[in-house]
């Protein structure tokens, strides 16, 4: 049983609401290659690579996190990814700050990966903060987010023990100061500059950089989860395996 890709894309706007988006973002569908869905591929990326994955595995669909369009267009070729898309005959659906925003989106997946409690919003709705049951290190968070989140890490370690915790996936590095502000012992991101790093050296309070990707791939899991859970079984969805960091590392 095939479905319509605004049948899809109604489900993902009730996971994640347009409005919740950033105004700069560009979120929704944004190829459109006409075709019925009956296979679904969920990534962070679309990439030339997952593109071909998609299409190796006969989706009709890809769902990602970063929009496979941003900026406009003033120049296509055949080797660009909303062609290749279009020549294979897949669809995007792509869901930025509205599922960062969301709840049960990006960083709520990665605020449960921290265990972090008695969350609430933070960062304009895009991060979340809250305490931590057993107090722990900067450098015990970075062991951790480099286990589970399968990244490399580096860390400024905190002056006292990390008790109430701020995250913020992909480039949140801006947000420390907002972070202090709020109490936070510690702001685990994926981005950060490195008058970010001296600021948090200056001010005793810890930093955790686990990278853009490693903050925010695990939320590709999650959203497969969930429109599983809303499609009809006929339909499948699976999570890109050519969906990968970009960075290689020594």
């Amino acid at each position: 049983m095939a479905v319509k890709v605004q049948q899809v894309l109604e489900i993902l706007e009730q996971i994640a609401p347009p409005e919740l988006a950033c105004s700069w973002d560009n979120v929704g569908l944004l190829v459109d290659a006409g075709r019925p869905v009956t296979s679904i591929m969920a990534a962070l990326d679309i990439t030339a690579d997952v593109v071909r994955d998609a299409a190796e595995s006969g989706c009709e669909l890809i769902v990602s996190h970063h929009p496979v369009i941003f900026d406009p267009l003033r120049r296509v070729t055949a080797e660009d990814v909303p062609a290749m898309l279009l020549q294979n005959g897949i669809s995007a659906i792509c869901m930025h700050t509205n599922l960062d925003a969301a709840p049960g989106g990006v960083n709520d997946v990665l605020a449960d990966l921290l265990r972090i409690e008695n969350r609430r919003d933070f960062a304009d709705n895009c991060g979340r903060i809250g305490t931590l049951n057993v107090p722990t290190t900067a450098q015990q968070l970075a062991e951790t987010c480099s286990r589970m989140l399968h990244t490399h890490c580096k860390f400024v370690e905190a002056d006292h023990p990390v008790e109430k915790l701020a995250e913020v996936s992909g480039a949140g590095g801006s947000y420390l100061q907002q972070a202090i502000d709020e109490g936070a012992d510690c702001l685990v991101t994926g981005e950060a500059a490195h008058h970010i790093a001296i600021l948090a050296k200056q001010k005793g309070v810890g930093l955790v950089v686990a990278g853009h990707w490693g903050t925010e791939h695990p939320v590709v899991f999650a959203l497969a989860d969930a429109l599983t859970e809303r499609l009809p079984k006929e339909v499948t969805v699976a999570p890109s395996l050519a969906d990968v960091d970009p960075y290689s590392y020594l």
